[in-house]
């Protein structure tokens, strides 16, 4: 067996929902660069050509289209031009999402709906519309985006962990219901990762001293650091590629350690 022609995606069709930039876009290049076709969708054109153009520069061949995950209709149609476009979608990541830092007696039920619907809804109806495809090829591979919060709770983020804590459990029911038509469906949880929306987080006080919230993620990580968008283009291409054919139903925390360490005694 050649092991490294396992990890290899030549030949591939890769959608990656919301990768117009961070985390899925890291996730893009990384298929890329395993050999993938890949395939992204944006909301409006404004974002979908400034990330056609970033992913040239990326030296990345990347076909975006219009479509919004959390409308089943779009998603289908996104689906089908895909197929005619490119070949049927081979492996499909579900980066798509949103968070609204909120207490929760604060928050509005639709504000709730609105995260449920994109971080969890839209990864159901993504996967619903790209498996009768995966099925007639014979094979498939869904990575979720989830999150450390698919296992932990914390102030302000009710709804994210509610959809994250589902799409741990739709991840696990997909390779329940779908194992034997040899689809494999994992998840990728990451920690906290340092991009430009956490930059903020990360800033040096006008004392010099490092934000209360740098602080406290690098003391809970036993990496004593942030994740990097790069962290997560190792396991991507894993969970993507043949070399993962028998792993299913697993979420890949890529946390540093925080999950399994309790923090040091005061």
């Amino acid at each position: 067996m050649d092991i490294m022609k396992s990890f290899s995606l030549e030949g591939k069709v890769a959608l990656v929902t919301g990768a117009a930039y961070g985390i899925g876009f890291a996730i893009a290049e990384a298929l890329a660069g395993a050999g993938a076709k890949i395939v992204f969708n944006c909301r409006n054109q404004d974002n979908l050509d400034k990330a056609l153009a970033d992913y040239k520069a990326k030296g990345v061949e990347a076909h975006g289209y219009i479509a919004d995950v959390t409308k089943e209709d779009q998603v289908v149609e996104l689906v089908a031009k895909i197929k005619a476009d490119l070949g049927g979608v081979d492996i499909l990541v579900n980066n798509a999402g949103i968070i609204k830092r909120v207490p929760m007696t604060e928050m509005s039920a639709e504000d709730f709906r609105q995260v449920v619907d994109i971080d969890l809804v839209g990864p159901f109806i993504c996967a619903k519309a790209v498996i009768p495809g995966m099925i007639e090829k014979g094979h498939g591979k869904i990575i979720n985006i989830c999150s450390m919060m698919s296992e932990l709770g914390r102030e302000t983020v009710s709804a994210y962990a509610a959809a994250k804590g589902g799409l741990k459990m739709l991840t696990r029911n997909i390779c329940s219901e779908y194992g034997e038509a040899n689809i494999q469906c994992n998840g990728i949880g990451p920690g906290y990762i340092a991009t430009p929306q956490t930059a903020p987080l990360r800033e040096r006080q006008p004392d010099g001293s490092r934000h209360p919230f740098d602080q406290f993620i690098v003391a809970k990580t036993p990496a004593a650091r942030w994740g990097t968008p790069e962290d997560l283009m190792g396991p991507a291409v894993f969970l993507a590629s043949d070399a993962s054919d028998f792993v299913n139903g697993h979420i890949l925390y890529v946390d540093g350690g925080i999950l399994a360490y309790i923090g040091k005694q005061p």
